[in-house]
């Protein structure tokens, strides 16, 4: 490709980036170059496939994964309640919480009014479980039984003390809103998989309870700076998963390609004259609407799994909707090369009633996720495919309003909270990370947003440092310009 075209070269970075490929032979001078990019656009192709484009030689190095399944729990699960497990809260129950553990921490709004911050022991039980020896509170029976596939991160942390900064931090990085998130990143660099069906998936699991359900909105999922095509793609949770996609009645294939043309020179006479990536990112979204007419109906019919599909996911996965739905949906998406599926289930923002509403939450996601780890195992997939399971931060040790043996609230807390991943190269049967015993601060081995995502890009072969875009004269990064580090210990 001739990069020295008077048309090309003037053109924004990020445009020159979403060339379109009747624009590329148009520019083109190398005859041999545009035939074997002709030919990688027959098929499914890496976004960075161009020798030209400046992340050319993506991956960076082997991949140990080439998927990602990210199950986020909306509102922060309590981590003292499920994984991090303080026996010595027993003993503290009711009591103030120390001065020197809080050490002038800053709350929020919600409890920094409070005359008392009394600790509040979680009321479940916990269990060691695996070869590990992992501590699993009984809410998650069957997810205990996977926790030799897993790596425990005990000691992550943010400095967001509230959902929507905190959230969009673990989605894109930073606290401020219009950054690309971690599946468009990776959908930018690695590609697709399947030219049928989008790269970057988004799921939202209907929770059993709605007490207290957070907003999410798009901007979660979006492709921020980079282009258009690399936002997620929102599949309803009940109904036809893509509103429209259907053929309208009287309408059939032929017909609808013929008025797709039609619209698509359109649209490309546009991009010709004033170069707007949202028109390319029309374009493609357009096209890949028509392809997805035939792969959707055979993705969906989830009617289809055999019953042992069930006796894994559980019952629950037979509803639209549910968690263990769009935990087996994943699977499926995943099995026809989709890259990222992110999954989002509510209602974790455990400010009262945690008693009551804990259990539901965890009977929502432990069958599937016991059900979606072992089904990938049984399919030669886990050991491609990164799983990953967390919230945006952790929940206080001292309760927020009224306390009772069996119930209590807790607040906000970002100073540490668990997470894990399973599969796609992580060393499996790891537990990395400390809190104090009263799982209020790191006492070993800390773990930042950014050296988590700097793990999980390194696991697909990309080295944080050398995956960045241009603009406005800076390098743009997914893990910004503070300091982060993979973390190796979790990689296998």
């Amino acid at each position: 490709m001739n990069c020295n075209s008077h048309l090309f070269r003037h053109l924004p970075e990020t445009v020159r980036q979403a060339i379109t490929r009747r624009q590329f032979f148009g520019h083109g001078r190398n005859v041999l170059g545009a035939a074997a990019l002709g030919s990688l656009l027959n098929g499914p192709r890496p976004a960075m496939a161009s020798a030209g484009h400046p992340l050319a030689g993506l991956p960076h190095f082997p991949a140990k994964a080439k998927n990602v399944i990210y199950l986020h729990m909306v509102g922060g699960p309590s981590q003292m309640d499920l994984y991090d497990y303080k026996p010595a809260m027993q003993e503290m129950y009711d009591k103030d919480l120390p001065e020197s553990i809080r050490n002038g921490q800053r709350l929020t709004g919600m409890t920094a009014g409070q005359a008392r911050f009394p600790v509040a022991p979680s009321k479940y039980k916990f269990a060691q479980h695996g070869q590990s020896g992992m501590w699993v509170t009984e809410m998650l029976p069957q997810t205990a039984k996977c926790v030799d596939h897993m790596a425990f991160i005990r000691s992550m942390h943010t400095e967001a003390i509230n959902h929507e900064p905190a959230i969009t931090e673990m989605q894109t990085g930073n606290q401020n809103s219009g950054r690309p998130c971690l599946g468009s990143w990776i959908s930018y660099g690695l590609g697709s998989l399947n030219d049928n069906l989008p790269t970057f998936v988004v799921l939202v699991a209907t929770p059993s309870n709605q007490e207290q359900i957070q907003a999410i909105s798009a901007r979660l999922w979006s492709s921020g700076y980079l282009p258009g095509e690399h936002a997620g793609v929102s599949f309803r949770s009940q109904g036809d998963p893509i509103l429209f996609i259907n053929n309208p009645p009287g309408i059939d294939d032929r017909m609808r390609r013929t008025q797709l043309d039609g619209i698509q020179a359109l649209n490309k006479a546009k991009y010709d004259a004033l170069r707007n990536p949202d028109t390319h990112t029309r374009i493609q979204q357009y096209e890949m609407a028509f392809r997805m007419q035939s792969a959707v109906p055979d993705l969906t019919n989830v009617g289809a799994e055999p019953e042992s599909t069930y006796q894994l996911y559980g019952e629950e996965a037979r509803k639209p909707g549910s968690f263990a739905y769009t935990a087996l949906l994943a699977r499926r998406l995943v099995e026809r090369g989709v890259r990222f599926v992110q999954i989002y289930h509510n209602n974790w923002d455990h400010h009262s009633n945690l008693g009551g509403r804990m259990p539901s939450q965890c009977k929502d996601v432990d069958q599937a996720t016991y059900g979606l780890i072992n089904d990938l195992k049984q399919r030669g997939l886990l050991d491609e495919t990164l799983i990953i399971w967390g919230g945006e931060f952790g929940r206080t040790i001292y309760s927020q309003g009224g306390l009772t043996r069996e119930n209590y609230g807790r607040d906000h807390h970002p100073r540490c909270f668990t997470m894990w991943m399973a599969g796609g190269g992580v060393k499996a049967g790891t537990i990395y990370g400390e809190t104090d015993d009263f799982s209020y601060n790191i006492v070993k081995d800390p773990v930042h947003v950014r050296d988590f995502h700097a793990t999980v890009l390194h696991l697909l072969g990309i080295d944080h440092e050398r995956f960045s875009v241009k603009l406005q004269g800076l390098d743009f990064k997914l893990t910004g310009v503070e300091p982060a580090s993979v973390v190796k210990a979790l990689v296998s």
